[in-house]
């Protein structure tokens, strides 16, 4: 169907396909946007972050990213939003990273777009998948990862060892409802300061709250195993095996990501890196901080012929 934007973007028109795949056997949702007018057109990738779902302000980043003529492919993990997989809002950076390995492969498929100019575009924990599967995938072009973690340990210790005790205790105790085939033991994805939530830093309730669509069909809780993975996902590991140009882009008033990890990274990498005044859920708010106008000028230099 041809779709016309908003947000400034009246004239634009492009069209937006269904275009699932699979990954490990289990069907993806994604959408294909396509600029109308433009032939064969570069390709970014995105999907959300932590616990989020692909309508979680991403169809606005895309049609920034559609008004410069880039296709864009934005997909929802197994387990989440419309795609297929049990249980629901499972957590898993080893399955979200082959699942974005399952959407690269899904796009150099597709004759809509020149499958030899793709970039990835990742936000907060997808910030540090695309870091995984570009360092995995030599042939990607360009790099994106907004307000991105990278460090798993930053993030346990600023949460702090009351937190991640219970955290321990809570992902153990899902574990063994797994392997005695019950249903998982969940807790809330996000919370006020005064509550147990995987993420409960000031404002993080409030700023989940302004992406998710409404009404909210996504549901507040997660299996509660993803606390066994948070300490030991680092792709500030692997980030000097990433081949091709990148940019950081971190929020100074972060209190979710920290911006001091996200530095490191680039500076290993060589990377481009921006700070700004912004804190984790600002970077959805493009009248009070354009970071897809930064974002947008990266992908220009870096995907055009």
């Amino acid at each position: 169907m041809t779709n016309t934007g908003a947000r400034g973007l009246s004239r634009l028109r492009y069209a937006k396909n269904d275009a699932d795949f699979e990954s490990d056997g289990t069907r993806c949702a994604g959408w294909l946007y396509t600029p109308e007018g433009v032939s064969n057109p570069p390709v970014v990738l995105m999907a959300p972050g932590f616990a989020g779902e692909r309508t979680f302000g991403l169809p606005a980043i895309a049609e920034r990213f559609v008004a410069r003529g880039f296709a864009v492919f934005l997909f929802d993990y197994r387990d989440f939003g419309d795609s297929d997989g049990e249980p629901r809002n499972l957590v898993s950076p080893t399955r979200h990273v082959a699942d974005w390995e399952a959407a690269i492969d899904h796009v150099r498929g597709l004759d809509a777009v020149d499958r030899r100019r793709i970039a990835l575009w990742g936000t907060s924990y997808s910030g540090g998948h695309v870091i995984e599967a570009a360092a995995n995938d030599h042939r990607i072009d360009a790099v994106v990862a907004q307000i991105p973690f990278v460090d798993g340990r930053a993030v346990t210790r600023k949460a702090g060892v009351k937190k991640a005790l219970k955290g321990t205790i809570a992902g153990l105790r899902d574990l063994v409802r797994k392997y005695t085939f019950r249903d998982p033991y969940t807790v809330p994805i996000v919370g006020d300061p005064d509550e147990f939530a995987v993420i409960n830093a000031p404002g993080a309730k409030a700023g989940m709250k302004r992406i998710v669509p409404d009404p909210p069909t996504w549901k507040n809780e997660i299996p509660a195993r993803v606390f066994l993975s948070i300490p030991f996902y680092r792709p500030l590991s692997v980030v000097e095996e990433v081949t091709c140009p990148m940019l950081f882009l971190a929020g100074r008033d972060d209190d979710i990501v920290p911006a001091s990890p996200v530095e490191e990274a680039a500076d290993r990498a060589d990377a481009t890196y921006i700070e700004m005044p912004i804190d984790h859920f600002d970077v959805y708010d493009f009248e009070s901080a354009d970071a897809v106008g930064y974002e947008t000028a990266f992908l220009d230099r870096h995907l055009r012929e």
